[in-house]
């Protein structure tokens, strides 16, 4: 009984190790681009570096801009990093899961 209750708290604090992620904030710069030659969407995050499995939300980030604009503003993210265990189960199943990326469409 003793062993099965070691088991069920070790699985229990790794599970918690796994799903622990760190909050951060940061700086952003937003370039936007739809003209004739360009479309695109970037965001420079500053002072963190982006890993497997981290999360990243933009705030302010417009959804349209208008056919033959160009647009760079500043805004905030926030990152949430995941832990090691989640970093290198994100590397281990990304390589099986490429082909979502293959599922892209455009609307107009």
């Amino acid at each position: 009984m003793n062993t099965m209750i070691g088991l069920g708290i070790a699985l229990a604090m790794l599970t918690v190790w796994f799903l622990a992620r760190r909050t951060i904030e940061v700086p952003a710069t937003i370039d936007l681009e739809a003209t004739e030659r360009e479309l695109h969407a970037h965001v420079v995050l500053e002072g963190v570096e982006v890993d497997e499995g981290d999360e990243v939300l933009v705030h302010g980030a417009p959804t349209h801009i208008a056919l033959n604009e160009k647009r760079t503003m500043a805004a905030r993210a926030t990152v949430w990093k995941a832990s090691l265990p989640r970093r290198a189960w994100e590397r281990v199943m990304g390589r099986t899961r490429i082909t979502e990326l293959y599922e892209v469409g455009f609307e107009g």
